[in-house]
């Protein structure tokens, strides 16, 4: 069983705004895109681009967590021989375990006293995607390959930045 809950790395985020688009595309039971666009703080239209609510000039660090899907899909199987492909990877069965995984990453980010960071005045935003930060490329800089669709782990990524508000 994998567990690499709250790897944290510095990186160089890849703003790319178009990434947005995400939250309005269709997918099976919603029609309109994510139902926490245009309601939700941190979701399209409400929360602020990355790089202008955070100083890209200063360290940045992704907290990364490693949530093991196939050991996931695997026991779900197990239960639940009749179920389908879709049914077995569906994201309600395993998301509220894999994002408790992330939290104790963003908890241990916060709380860990190191020489290398600097972690006063950090802000943590837990969707990225939603300012306009493309994680598939960060990650790929920072030598981390995302698989897409998730086969055997899913990769759930918080970033933390020094918001100009705190300069």
């Amino acid at each position: 069983m994998i567990n690499l809950s709250g790897i944290i790395k510095r990186i160089e985020p890849v703003i790319d705004y178009s990434v947005r688009g995400l939250c309005v595309k269709v997918y099976p039971g919603h029609k309109k895109g994510c139902p926490n666009l245009n309601h939700k703080d941190g979701c399209p239209p409400n929360a602020g681009y990355f790089d202008k609510v955070y100083d890209i000039s200063k360290p940045v660090y992704a907290i990364i967590n490693v949530f093991d899907f196939k050991s996931h899909v695997d026991k779900m199987r197990e239960l639940h021989p009749d179920w389908s492909q879709r049914q077995l990877d569906c994201c309600l069965y395993w998301q509220p375990k894999a994002r408790k995984q992330l939290f104790e990453g963003i908890k241990k980010f916060l709380t860990h006293n190191d020489k290398e960071r600097f972690k006063q005045g950090y802000r943590v935003e837990k969707c990225p995607e939603a300012m306009g930060v493309e994680i598939t490329k960060t990650l790929a800089k920072a030598g981390i390959a995302l698989e897409w669709p998730p086969v055997n782990v899913v990769y759930q990524v918080a970033l933390a930045g020094i918001p100009y508000d705190t300069l």
